[in-house]
């Protein structure tokens, strides 16, 4: 049994506050142990609902900041082309992405992995990728994408990933530390044939689908391409649905918003990205407003440089009143947690409540940058805008103790990136 003691605080959910010790029953913690949490704050783990970890390896390219998507897209793909992605390079970004999520208090990523050359081995990037997250104890959603990809080819690795990985780690399935997923990039990359396949490999596998929809470049090449809006189109391909969650929604329309709440869609909030690329800003008000569960994602390091969803969470809510109503840091905060675990399919996630996976941060407020904090749950948003977990749980065990991976040394995953570039 692990044991947090002397809390301040334990958020056990947005509405729910308590003090003192917290004990984590009926996991697989490996021997009795007790965490000290005096002058800290006890949260559940953060979830990252959005994320492309192969862009670990490529963050702050030239030509790829505050540019049109139009721009972008190439100039990345140019680098992937240059380094050659493969299984290597795809295990060195994922354990960096990991790794920089767990000192930040992200105990779930979700990873949207898009870049497949041709004929490449993708069971063993998609292999490679989960090895990494089990090696540093992280969860792993791995979402099987696609961006231009042959429809064919993409349902038929999609199928062969979902197979081999499903085969290969029933244990690490079944206690949730690995999820699957398929996903498109967009109708702005991908045709209706590329989202009917996958949709076919979800049913098979019971998987859930996830794709990107309705940032402004996505909107205007949905327009130009089909003379529709993208939220029509995934309609038509039978996008539209209680299994489907979709990223960004920055330019959404209030009758939009009324059919996605009746789908039954959720949504997944990216301002990390979206915002200081100028590609628009989701009306994430309006969405709640509308009965539409949001999470938050940090997108990849091709368009924001850091995997750290607390202080995407701080944008979040500082942005808000720009496009609808403010946002209370707790409901942000219910966005990384509960939020993102529900466009996840995961109702164990983004709680402390009985029947929870046992994930959580211990999280220090006793130093000067929260000197005067009337309310320390707000100020986890509003004060230390680079602040990091002291302590990490993941599954009732300890990966980050005292600021420090436990299960791997950062300079040696540093180096291996480089080695793999």
């Amino acid at each position: 049994m692990l044991t947090i003691t002397g809390a301040i605080a334990i958020l056990v959910d947005e509405t729910t506050e308590t003090s003192g010790d917290l004990a984590l029953e009926g996991v697989s913690a490996s021997s009795t142990e007790t965490l000290d949490a005096s002058g800290c704050i006890v949260t559940p783990g953060l979830v990252n609902a959005h994320h492309h970890l192969l862009q670990s390896a490529f963050r702050t390219l030239p030509g790829t900041r505050g540019v049109a998507m139009r721009d972008w897209l190439p100039t990345m793909a140019a680098a992937y082309a240059r380094a050659g992605v493969d299984a290597e390079l795809a295990a060195a970004a994922a354990s960096v992405g990991i790794a920089e999520g767990l000192l930040s208090g992200v105990t779930t990523v979700a990873d949207h992995h898009l870049t497949w050359p041709s004929g490449a081995d993708t069971v063993s990037i998609a292999r490679a990728t989960a090895g990494a997250a089990r090696a540093l104890g992280g969860r792993l959603v791995f979402v099987r994408g696609s961006a231009r990809d042959d429809p064919q080819e993409a349902a038929a690795s999609a199928e062969a990933i979902a197979e081999a990985l499903l085969a290969e780690l029933p244990g690490v399935t079944s206690d949730g530390m690995l999820q699957l997923a398929v996903g498109p990039a967009g109708v702005h990359s991908d045709p209706r044939e590329t989202f009917e396949l996958l949709g076919e490999v979800a049913v098979k596998h019971g998987l859930r689908r996830r794709t990107q929809s309705n940032e402004q470049v996505d909107t205007a090449i949905a327009l130009e391409k089909y003379g529709k809006r993208p939220i029509d189109l995934l309609e038509e391909w039978g996008w539209l649905a209680d299994d489907v969650t979709l990223a960004h929604l920055c330019d959404v329309t209030p009758d939009e918003i009324a059919r996605l709440a009746r789908a039954g869609v959720t949504a997944t909030h990216a301002p990390g990205c979206d915002l200081p690329m100028g590609w628009g800003v989701a009306p994430v008000a309006a969405l709640l407003a509308a009965g539409i569960p949001v999470g938050l994602g940090t997108s990849g390091g091709g368009s924001n440089d850091a995997g750290h969803l607390l202080a995407d969470a701080r944008l979040a809510m500082q942005v808000a009143p720009l496009v609808g109503r403010p946002l209370a840091a707790r409901e942000v905060l219910a966005m990384a947690m509960a939020g993102s675990a529900a466009g996840l399919g995961r109702p164990e996630l983004g709680h402390l409540r009985p029947g929870s996976a046992a994930d959580l941060c211990v999280w220090d407020v006793s130093g000067v940058a929260d000197a005067g904090v009337a309310d320390p749950v707000a100020g986890l948003l509003w004060a230390n805008p680079g602040r990091r977990p002291k302590h990490v749980v993941v599954n009732g065990q300890v990966v980050v103790r005292d600021y420090a991976l436990v299960n791997a040394d950062e300079r040696e995953l540093v180096s291996g990136l480089s080695k793999a570039l």
